[in-house]
């Protein structure tokens, strides 16, 4: 955890609850697959934390993110999010979640759009337009926020939609590759946001294959082949695979278990 996050444990937000993300040995595999998509995962998220799932497409991040949310029902194990499980009826109106492929609607305005989703968090009047100026000016769109959706370019859209995820001021925040798109400056802009997040007590959880981005997070779950193979901070993971980067730490473990698979298969042979 941050260091220099002031908020103390009584006013952090998640209510007394243990863990505001929990996921017990959750294993998912999609009816006509042939190979496991998430395999007795097991993780956890606080509030004021910020946790990156790092992995490579097809790793399963975003199937455990939409397991997380209550769009995927695991096989086995448990996910609950503030002590409730999906269908999430209470801890919902605490979650903002921008997904991976963008869930706007494409044939109104984006001041529009932020309007519809504000109100389905029971938010109206000058509360709600006071919140859509900030956000569209957060996310740098405040010159646009009258065009149709259809107009924006994808890395608009990708701001539009963590704008979306913001406008009620979540408790926790769930993001799915959230700066594919956006050019440098703005990436820098959104990061910073995020961080003041974290440092209120708000939790996040996002997913990237970048390694330079999750070095931005306080702790990385490095997900390969539905598992998690490493986690904890950049240099924890670093020191425990004696490697100089996160690059590097990644191919050692991923040489690691191959190699403990083959001794396994030799073992039963």
């Amino acid at each position: 955890m941050n260091t220099e996050k002031t908020m103390t444990a009584a006013s952090m937000p998640n209510r007394g609850d243990s863990h505001v993300i929990d996921v017990r040995d959750v294993y998912f595999r999609y009816a006509h697959g042939s190979n496991q998509v998430l395999n007795n995962i097991s993780l956890t998220v606080d509030a004021g934390e910020m946790l990156c799932l790092l992995g490579p497409s097809g790793g399963g991040k975003t199937t455990l993110v939409d397991t997380i949310m209550g769009v995927q029902v695991p096989q086995s194990g448990t996910v609950s999010v503030f002590g409730e499980q999906a269908p999430y009826r209470n801890a919902r109106r605490r979650v903002g979640f921008m997904p991976q492929e963008t869930a706007l609607y494409e044939d109104i305005s984006a001041q529009d759009n932020l309007r519809f989703f504000g109100e389905l968090f029971g938010m109206h009047g000058s509360a709600l337009r006071a919140r859509m100026d900030e956000l569209f000016a957060l996310t740098d769109l405040r010159n646009d926020r009258g065009k149709l959706v259809a107009d924006y370019s994808g890395g608009m859209k990708r701001r539009l939609s963590l704008a979306v995820a913001l406008v009620q001021r979540p408790d926790l925040l769930v993001l799915d590759e959230p700066t594919v798109g956006l050019d440098p400056e703005q990436r820098l802009f959104i990061w910073r946001h995020l961080r003041e997040l974290s440092d209120r007590g708000v939790a996040i959880l996002m997913t990237t294959h970048v390694m330079d981005e999750a070095q931005r997070c306080e702790r990385i779950a490095m997900i390969r082949r539905g598992g998690v193979i490493a986690d904890g901070s950049a240099e924890e993971i670093c020191r425990r695979t004696h490697a100089a980067d996160l690059e590097e730490a990644f191919l050692t473990l991923e040489r690691h278990r191959g190699e403990a698979a083959q001794q396994k298969e030799e073992r039963h042979a």
